[in-house]
């Protein structure tokens, strides 16, 4: 035998007289491929992973006893917190519950504003998503790109709300501002230029062997395994399940629009794999951009937000709404005891639940492959701990 020791799964056969012992490594709170302030404690045998157990907490904010003290109307501006990268779905979440509650219904040109700010926040999301995985993985460049293309998105989001982050943009009842004019002429000749720069990034990063090679195979998920670890979003279609809330569950005007649900197809390797659930969001910014043109283009005429009374009290009950936000399938639940104030709101978010198979998928990789199995599951620290 060599007197090199041997890897073989995760037991290790080393010379005789030569132990080993378990590793107890810290990766975070603070750290660059982190996507946030969270943590993980990394058992490992040199550099294989026995398992990376997620520690999570840091960014904790109690945003959803806030909801209580603060009334429905108030809660908006604290919904962009909930997802920074992608606030807009926020917002959408927590207006359609308290719409549902009381039953009031959106102006359809309301409607459609909540589409085109909620579809470019969502290829504004996947840019930063898709930009951070390649950096993460050892190429900065294309990271530049995708900052590039999300700055001018933030620059139409700007001129839709006066915001570039967290917008509360939207109200219960529709949105709080139209659109400005000249926008639709601005955002269609932005998808003009966005669109074939997709291609671009594809063949300076996607397709790249060194990367497919470092993202290829690993950390495969089965369609079976995202669906018992309820994984949502572009983490469950990677797998090859064709789920998007958007299509399944329909809700604002999206049943009026014609759009695909890309999923995983394996082509680096094993279907549902960190390259797949990249790919998927790659793919998901042509949607995006599809739906967006359509909504431009049969802007209806109209008010963007139904009367509602300043002081909010629905009736007594309870709702559960669900939206696909960017990072997934993101549920908001309130309970209304029929004052100004919710009793009870809870969020569920795709990023809590992308947390909890990292400790599976851990198990037997390379330390440095954890990096890559964030990157491609796109945790965002403030959607775990609210």
């Amino acid at each position: 035998m060599s007197t090199t020791s041997i890897e073989i799964g995760l037991e290790r056969e080393t010379p005789a007289g030569l132990e080993t012992e378990e590793m107890t490594l810290n990766m975070g709170p603070q750290h660059p491929s982190t996507h946030g302030v969270l943590r993980f404690v990394v058992k490992a045998d040199g550099e294989i992973m026995r398992r990376a157990i997620p520690d999570i907490g840091y960014l904790h904010r109690s945003i959803e006893k806030i909801s209580e003290k603060v009334g429905y109307h108030g809660f908006m501006p604290y919904t962009d917190r909930v997802d920074y990268v992608s606030a807009m779905q926020c917002n959408q979440g927590w207006a359609i519950a308290c719409e549902s509650l009381a039953g009031i219904e959106v102006p359809r040109r309301g409607e459609y504003c909540r589409v085109i700010a909620c579809e470019f926040g969502r290829i504004a999301s996947h840019l930063i998503s898709v930009g951070a995985t390649a950096m993460d993985i050892g190429a900065f460049t294309p990271f530049t790109h995708a900052l590039r293309e999300r700055e001018k998105i933030n620059d139409i989001l700007e001129e839709l709300c006066g915001a570039r982050l967290t917008f509360n943009y939207m109200r219960i009842g529709g949105c709080a501002w139209d659109i400005p004019p000249g926008f639709i002429k601005r955002a269609t000749a932005f998808l003009d230029a966005f669109e074939p720069l997709i291609d671009e990034y594809n063949e300076l990063i996607s397709f790249n062997k060194i990367y497919t090679e470092r993202m290829g195979n690993v950390a495969p998920v089965s369609a079976e395994l995202a669906i018992a670890w309820n994984l949502v979003g572009p983490n469950l279609r990677g797998s090859g399940v064709k789920y998007d809330v958007r299509k399944d569950e329909p809700y604002s005007v999206y049943p009026e629009f014609d759009f695909d649900v890309p999923v995983g197809e394996g082509k680096m390797g094993e279907v549902g794999d960190c390259w797949d659930r990249y790919m998927v969001r790659m793919d998901e910014m042509k949607e995006s951009c599809k739906i967006l043109r359509q909504a431009l283009g049969g802007l209806p005429e109209g008010p963007v937000v139904a009367k509602v009374a300043r002081t909010f009290k629905p009736p007594v009950g309870e709702a559960y709404v669900r939206v696909e936000g960017s990072r997934g399938d993101m549920g908001w639940f309130v309970v209304s005891d029929g004052t100004a104030f919710p009793v009870r709101t809870h969020i569920r978010t795709g990023s809590y639940s992308a947390m909890a198979i990292v400790e599976v998928l851990s198990q037997g990789l390379m330390i440095a492959d954890l990096i890559a199995v964030i990157a491609s599951l796109d945790i965002v620290a403030p959607e775990v701990d609210r």
